[in-house]
Parts: structure tokens; sequence; C-alpha cells
């Protein structure tokens, strides 16, 4: 007899809730109907559901996001970096304290005295006629942040080593949520035979037929629920093993809505606007925003940046800001939409020669104009870039691109051999946008402080009354 065992799953919402009613219209249908057929099913999301971008996310710091997954009625997940890396300690640890779901990551352990309560390495749940699946979750090891909000994250291979072969002697099927990335997925099957499947996500990476690897399949979804996937197991009882394993994805785009969940987001946002209505500053005038000049608002918010840090000097892109500043009264929703990024303040070290080549970098068009998606960057552009601590002399050319002619800390030419604190957005620390900056053997970031947390403090403290 051969039996099969239904998974459809999420990752990566970053709280895009365009297409949540349609998932959740899907979601709960494909359940509905897999239960009806007499088949088990198991709804699953791989992390970063939750993203701060959003303001349902910012204003119940990431509790409504669990309060629509009870909803829809999922059984299990696991949680991303925006999860781990975008709140304080305790929001995290509370998250899902109403999950109605189990929540598995065996890497994410606390570093205070007590561990949250939903948290498991491990979770096994079985068909009603008695093949034992093992769950574990693991999530990507970004320490660096991690640990400046007290948790830390365990290599996820050594953890595998730890736990497969546990899973190995209780359960039939082994099934891996991984918010680990591609390549780290498809290690993980070239290394560790046991595990069956591997659900995916983090690097927003879509495909659309199951990857086998060794003895794996390898799914995942691509990024914000454009798609939702399924994965189907073939159990055969009379030779106790898999039969068949396959996976695919579904366009969620077109879907019927689930108009019930259109009514929890009305009502979400209607309360998440009510908590973000507190005023942060009222203005006389209003604040121009520009991406490619040089305003009042980048300057005083880069001054910001270089007080909060302590730092030698501060750069930082006028990208940052999304829209202009009205007069009148600030709220917090007024914050969170001109500056949504979930990115932090950081301060990295870098000798003479290397901040140089950074300003130098810093005023080409191929980066003032980089339209970049990524990196915790929510904007459209990257923008001119904006110095505090510095002074820096630019020519323009004939075809109004600038280049560096002279850079002064103190008044007096950049010392080759100085080492320099410079304090900018997290941004420039991944990636090879300034890669300088990414290299730096010395980062320290500033958590869990976003930019619009210096945004608010600026205009509260620099433009108020003004």
């Amino acid at each position: 007899m051969q039996e099969k065992l239904y998974f459809y799953y999420t990752n990566d919402l970053h709280s895009h809730f365009d297409n949540w009613p349609q998932v959740a219209g899907f979601l709960k249908g494909a359940k509905e109907e897999r239960l009806a057929e007499g088949h088990a099913c198991w709804l699953v999301d791989i992390g970063d559901h939750v993203d701060r971008v959003h303001p349902i996310a910012e204003a119940f710091m990431g509790k409504a996001n669990v309060e629509l997954m009870n909803d829809v009625g999922y059984d299990l997940a696991t949680i991303g970096n925006n999860e781990g890396i975008t709140m304080a300690h305790e929001d995290l640890h509370h998250l899902y304290d109403d999950a109605d779901f189990q929540v598995a990551c065996a890497n994410l352990h606390s570093l205070t005295d007590t561990e949250p309560d939903w948290l498991h390495s491990t979770v096994h749940i079985q068909s009603d006629s008695g093949v034992r699946i093992g769950v574990i979750g693991l999530t990507a090891p970004f320490n660096a942040f991690y640990e400046l909000l007290d948790w830390h994250i365990s290599a996820p291979f050594q953890t595998l080593e730890k736990h497969i072969g546990k899973l190995k002697e209780t359960a039939d099927i082994i099934v891996l949520m991984s918010h680990l990335g591609i390549s780290e997925d498809q290690e993980i099957a070239r290394r560790f035979d046991d595990i069956d499947v591997i659900i995916g996500g983090h690097t927003h990476h879509l495909l659309r037929k199951e990857e086998n690897v060794h003895n794996t399949i390898i799914t995942a979804a691509g990024k914000h629920c454009a798609f939702a996937g399924e994965v189907v197991l073939t159990w055969d009882h009379d030779q106790k093993q898999l039969a068949g394993k396959e996976a695919s994805v579904y366009d969620m785009t077109h879907m019927a809505k689930d108009l019930s969940t259109v009514q929890s987001l009305h009502d979400l946002t209607e309360k998440a606007d009510a908590l973000l209505g507190q005023t942060v500053a009222e203005l006389k005038s209003a604040i121009d925003v520009k991406w490619f000049q040089h305003t009042a608002i980048m300057q005083k918010l880069t001054d910001t940046l270089l007080e909060w840090t302590t730092a030698d000097v501060a750069i930082l892109n006028a990208g940052v800001l999304l829209d202009q500043i009205p007069a009148g009264q600030i709220t917090y929703k007024d914050i969170h939409r001109i500056c949504p990024h979930p990115i932090n303040p950081c301060v990295v070290e870098l000798d003479g020669d290397e901040l140089t080549e950074v300003i130098r970098a810093s005023v080409t068009r191929e980066l003032t104009e980089l339209k970049l998606n990524g990196f915790g960057f929510r904007g459209e552009v990257l923008g001119k870039m904006i110095y505090a601590g510095l002074e820096v002399d630019t020519v323009q050319r004939e075809d109004g691109s600038e280049y560096v002619g002279a850079i002064r800390f103190n008044g007096e030419p950049l010392d080759p051999d100085q080492v320099f604190k410079v304090a900018t957005a997290d941004t420039f620390t991944f990636g090879r946008l300034l890669p300088e900056v990414a290299k730096s053997a010395v980062k320290h970031y500033f958590l869990p402080e976003f930019l619009r947390d210096l945004l608010a403090y600026t205009l509260r403290h620099k433009f108020a009354g003004f």
C-alpha cells in the first residue's frame, strides 16, 4: 500500500501582503481538500515572513504576522534573519508566544538565562497511518548581529551532525526547513544522505520543480509569495520507505482572494495606523528630500549618525529617505513611510587610503544611480553621498559627473596611514557596493536601532519648531 503525504509551504514573504489573501485562500483550500481526501497535509513557512518595512509588521513587532499565519492554519515554521536580527531580544523572545503552530530552529540559542517557550530544535509529526516525520529548522548564522541582541546561531553543519542521527532513529522521513540559501542547501544535500527533503529560502531562489542532489530533493518558492510550493511524498508501507518525492510551485498572483484575510489586513492596517500615530515632531515648514542633491535634512541626519556612533567621520546615502517631509505633525507612521529600511548604523575602521577610495567611489554615477534591491535597502536608488566630519571637494565634469578633488579631516589632508572610525549604513558592509567597507576587519553594528530611529531623533531635536 502506498500513501501520499503533502506539504504546502511559503518562504520570504517579507511582509509583502499584496498577495497574502491569494496565498491564504490557496493554502486553506489545499489543506482542506487534502484532508477531505484522507491524506496527511501540513502547512509550513521557511522564515522572513516578518519584515518591518511594512507598517503592520512595524506596529505589532511581528505579532500580527503570527496572527495571520494562525488564521491560515500553519503547522510548522522556522525563523529567518528578518525575524532574528531586526527586533530587540525580548520582541523575538515573545514573537511566537501565541502561535498555533510549532517553531523549529535548531541553531538558535538565547544568550540570556531562558530560551523561548516556543523554540524547538526538532519537531516530530505523524500521519494517521503512523508514518513518522522528523522536521528540523535552521537559519542563517549572522552572529555579528545576533550576538549584539543576546542570541547565538550555531554552525548549521555541526548542528545537523548533532541532530540527524537522532532523528533517523525516531523518524521514517526527515525534512529540513532551511533559511540558509540555495548553495548551503545543495551542500547539505551532498553531505547528509538521510535528509529526504529540504524546503528552502533566504536567497529568494525559485525552483519550479524539485532539484535532486544525491538522495535529497530541494525546493523553494522565490520571494514575496508570488509563488507558494507543494511537496508530495509517497510512502510505501510494504517496503517501509519512500517510493517517490516531488515538488512544484504555484503562481499566487491570479488566485482567488480569501475574503476573511482581506478583512483582517484591512483591520490590522487601521490598528497599525493608530499605533504609529504618535507625534514625533511638529514642523513649521516642509523639508525637501532630494536623492541627487545635498539637502539640510540629509546633512543633519548624517551629523546625527556621527554623533550617535561617536565615530570620526560619517557617510550616508541620500536615497535612504524616500519622500518629502511635510509641515505639521510628523508621526511615527510618517517616519516609517519615509525611511522604511531595516538598516542599522554601523562603524568600520579604514585607513586614510581606504577612506579615500570609498569617497572616490561614492561620487560615481555607477553608485549614486544604482537601483539596489537587497542588503536591507528598500528604496529606489542609493543617491548622493553625504559626509560628516569630512570636507570633500568635488569637481563637476562637462557630462555632469563628479570626481573628488580634495578630502580634509580637521582641516588637514587625509593621512593615508591614520585609522578612522567611519559610520555608515550596514548596507555597505555586504556585497561589493563599497569593497573597502565590506572588507574592513573591524565592524561594529548598532542594534536594535534603525536609521529611522536616528531620523526621528534628528527631526525632534534639530528641526522641531522650524
